[in-house]
């Protein structure tokens, strides 16, 4: 099956549904997580999570891309422990394999947010949901009393 993308001017809506080159019809899904908005570029790929079958559960991190190679990017995640016997924080990262969507792009140094999935190969159980500028701020819903 060949992956086929389509620019589109403005950000597509949660449950548009958009026609490719080819003539197949896609659906914007949502991944469930509110504060982060679908790309502007729509695909058919089935292992996207925002255009295909693959649903985000578990984890959900922020790092910054440290390569790209063809469909995968390496992300290092950092944070802070804290060390009980010293009473101080140290930095620790990691390395994650996820997979890179058509329809998202990212360059080295980029912040991204990833999120984890089913294994999708051997190394890969995450997958790109897009970069820091594809989040907007949500405001909380106030509940009059």
């Amino acid at each position: 099956m060949e992956i086929v993308t389509k620019q589109l001017q403005e950000r597509p809506k949660i449950g548009d549904v958009i026609s490719l080159p080819n003539g197949e019809e896609v659906r914007v899904r949502s991944v469930g997580l509110p504060w982060l908005l679908p790309p502007r570029v729509v695909c058919n790929d089935p292992k996207c999570p925002w255009h295909g079958h693959t649903s985000i559960r578990g984890e959900v991190l922020r790092g910054v891309v440290d390569s790209v190679y063809g469909n995968h990017a390496v992300v290092v995640h950092e944070w802070l422990h804290y060390v009980p016997k010293y009473k101080r924080y140290e930095r620790r990262r990691k390395k994650i394999h996820a997979y890179l969507p058509r329809c998202v792009s990212v360059k080295v140094g980029e912040e991204v947010t990833i999120g984890e999935t089913r294994p999708l190969s051997k190394a890969t159980a995450f997958v790109v949901l897009g970069t820091s500028k594809d989040t907007t701020s949500i405001k909380p819903k106030m509940e009059s009393i």
